[in-house]
């Protein structure tokens, strides 16, 4: 009996999704799958609302930041299909943290993000200037890199220390919260103001490291067009900087780091199946290979025709691959 299931996606083009399928559909010729690229424009709102009126997809793509709000509408992964052990050695261990509580596994992974230093190679070389693997450097580099005219900065060194032009500014102040040991549950206390007193330094115009305010472009633009010499944002970001300025030559290191720690950031993607699906075991064995090995390498080679680079690995088994990567391999690496 044929089998038909749905699957929404939410940053990949047909073109690059159809050959995944293809192959599936290949191995699998009793399971059809029809792929829907959504609009990010408030997808789990529409998510969530098309799941309880029983027209929502079998398979679906969700943040793993969400999983509080889709406990209703996710299908736990059966262990069939992967037991939380399998799961912890196949992917990173936020992976874990995210998705998995107690034997209960909400989705599996399809990539993994999170945050990593865009710095313009001409600036730095430039002002001879080394790329900083600590906040202690970085503190150092900025006023190399810092170019004013009078009391105009007219090149900056780095986009920090405001809120409402310097994109993701969340999860970096989340990311040194972090670093400094304060509590992201509840962040009050000395290590969460030293983290604020820290982040402002580099607007506040009496500091030696002043060199961003709130007058300057937004940090991206800023970035693309040469204006400042690092930023931190995530992989995709850097299809965005070559949108704006093609010819801009930038690499992406490690985020900084404070003495003794190893703190980054996280922000993915992950495969879910619908608690309403009348077609389990097809979407699962879907899942299964879309997330699979040979399903993630697949799915990356298509999308690197088309663009810079394909969704970084979530699967420690492929990290490897990518780790040279002049910009993935940062993220992989963290």
């Amino acid at each position: 009996k044929e089998v038909a299931i749905s699957y929404w996606g939410l940053w990949e083009n047909d073109a690059n999704v159809r050959p995944v399928i293809a192959a599936f559909e290949s191995a699998n010729p009793s399971i059809k799958v029809t792929y829907t690229k959504q609009s990010p424009k408030q997808y789990r709102e529409r998510l969530t609302a098309a799941i309880a009126r029983g027209d929502g997809p079998d398979v679906f793509r969700f943040h793993n930041t969400w999983v509080p709000m889709l406990r209703n509408e996710l299908a736990l992964v059966p262990k069939t299909v992967m037991t939380p052990t399998d799961f912890s050695s196949a992917f990173f261990p936020i992976a874990s943290s995210s998705l998995v509580a107690g034997s209960s596994i909400y989705g599996i992974p399809i990539e993994i993000d999170g945050l990593g230093l865009y710095y313009n190679e001409d600036l730095f070389a430039k002002a001879g200037a080394k790329v900083p693997t600590t906040w202690e450097e970085m503190l150092s580099t900025v006023p190399q890199l810092t170019v004013k005219d009078g009391g105009t900065i007219t090149t900056s060194a780095i986009a920090l220390g405001t809120w409402g032009n310097v994109e993701h500014a969340s999860d970096i102040l989340a990311t040194m919260f972090l670093q400094n040991g304060a509590n992201l549950v509840s962040p009050t206390g000395k290590e969460a103001e030293e983290t604020l007193i820290f982040f402002r330094k580099f607007s506040t115009p009496s500091d030696p490291v002043y060199t961003w305010n709130d007058t300057l472009d937004n940090s991206l633009y800023a970035f693309a067009i040469g204006r400042v010499a690092m930023m931190l944002a995530p992989s995709w970001r850097a299809f965005d900087v070559k949108e704006i300025n093609p010819n801009l030559r930038f690499k992406i290191a490690s985020v900084p780091q404070l003495p003794g720690t190893t703190a980054t950031w996280a922000s993915f993607w992950v495969e879910g199946v619908s608690a309403k699906t009348k077609n389990a075991d097809a979407a699962w064995k879907f899942v299964q290979y879309l997330t699979s090995k040979e399903g993630v390498t697949k799915l990356y080679t298509e999308a690197s025709k088309a663009r810079m680079f394909g969704e970084p690995y979530a699967r420690t088994d492929l990290a490897k691959t990518i780790a040279d990567d002049p910009y993935l391999g940062a993220y992989i690496k963290q």
